[in-house]
């Protein structure tokens, strides 16, 4: 393998990696437009190996998407609607904290919650939902509201986003997850969610959730209309943020789906290209301590693939997700936990069931779910 990387164009690049350099903007560009991605992968991998040896993590946990109405309607969101829309929904409480206690009675150890910007809900309603869940289970993790999310609670709340993060976090806000962040360039964002926070409006939210100690996860949605200059520049700005505040736990690329979305005609992401994200972000994000293949956005069979180019995380049981099924996806809602260590043992990993904050939980006996 040495004497075919020296061939590579992209040696040199690979090389500092290798030798644990930081890649250089310049660096991560030069990966994209290379088509050696078995290359590209044997250093993600050596690297993944390297912080996580041959572990492969996943984690019991349930996906709560409470509600689906949304004031911005994202042209890559096949999820969103306006409350009179057919197919919109809002949870009750009762409905959500049901949904809860089955997850943990289930085994769960992480609620992942998230929603659209509801434009009547007030903040007491979400305060609630977190004080009531955290009250009836009291050992799960919540995991809950992206930085989008948490700007639109500190508007209707008027308060700051730091007196609306430590008031969830008060009420029993574990951790943040990454969604939101989409690609952080400007003119993408113009073209894609004008309404929606500014990149640098998602880092901020992120920094002052480290602050607090809220520790969350980054991810990046490619695969629409973003160049790879504009992939580098996010995994830049994300690497910057990690050096000021190590507060991600994990970075998560996320592959857009466009059917029912406003771009339906625009082309799903190759699998090449989806394997050449995760490789270069394991490069590049040198401070991240995981890359997580969203198996529900990726793919069984390639998440298992992913196992070899940088990822050592593929989430989890999730049940329920609706966002990425809305926009076409055909992987199931879930799986159980006996299919996930099977699936990693077959890519010749190491299954190790995690919490949120990658502590390892080890049970007396393997859980019995469907999938």
């Amino acid at each position: 393998m040495e004497k075919l990387l020296r061939q590579s164009s992209i040696y040199d690049i690979l090389q500092k990696a290798h030798c644990g350099e930081r890649l250089s903007f310049e660096d991560g560009a030069r990966l994209f437009k290379s088509n050696d991605i078995l290359y590209i992968g044997h250093i993600a991998n050596i690297i993944r190996e390297r912080k996580n040896g041959n572990k492969a993590y996943y984690i019991i946990n349930r996906h709560i998407n409470y509600s689906n109405i949304c004031k911005n309607r994202c042209k890559f969101c096949a999820f969103s609607r306006d409350k009179e829309d057919a197919g919109s929904y809002e949870m009750g409480m009762e409905e959500i904290l049901e949904n809860a206690v089955a997850a943990v009675e289930e085994g769960a150890t992480e609620l992942h919650i998230v929603g659209g910007l509801h434009p009547e809900l007030p903040f007491d309603f979400y305060v609630k939902m977190i004080s009531e869940i955290h009250e009836r289970c009291p050992d799960v993790h919540i995991q809950a509201f992206t930085a989008v999310e948490i700007e639109h609670l500190s508007q209707i709340a008027k308060l700051s986003v730091c007196q609306t993060l430590k008031t969830l976090k008060d009420a029993g806000l574990g951790s943040l997850p990454g969604g939101g962040a989409e690609v952080f360039s400007p003119k993408i964002r113009e073209q894609l969610c004008p309404e929606k926070l500014s990149g640098e409006g998602w880092l901020q939210v992120m920094r002052e959730a480290h602050k607090l100690g809220l520790r969350s996860n980054a991810t990046m949605l490619y695969g629409h209309l973003e160049t790879p200059e504009d992939r580098v520049n996010h995994l830049v700005k994300l690497r910057a943020l990690q050096d000021e505040t190590g507060g991600f736990m994990s970075f998560i690329p996320l592959a857009f789906h466009p059917r029912n979305t406003e771009l339906s005609n625009h082309s799903s992401t190759t699998a090449m290209l989806d394997l050449k994200v995760i490789a270069i972000s394991r490069l590049m994000l040198d401070n991240f301590d995981h890359i997580k293949a969203f198996w529900i956005m990726l793919g069984i069979k390639l998440s298992q693939v992913s196992l070899s180019f940088g990822v050592d995380d593929i989430d989890g049981t999730v049940q329920e997700e609706k966002i990425t099924h809305a926009a076409g996806a055909e992987t199931p809602e879930a799986l159980s936990v006996h299919e996930i260590i099977r699936l990693i043992r077959e890519a010749g990993r190491e299954p190790v069931e995690r919490d949120t904050l990658y502590n390892h939980v080890t049970r007396k006996r393997v859980l019995v779910q469907t999938s």
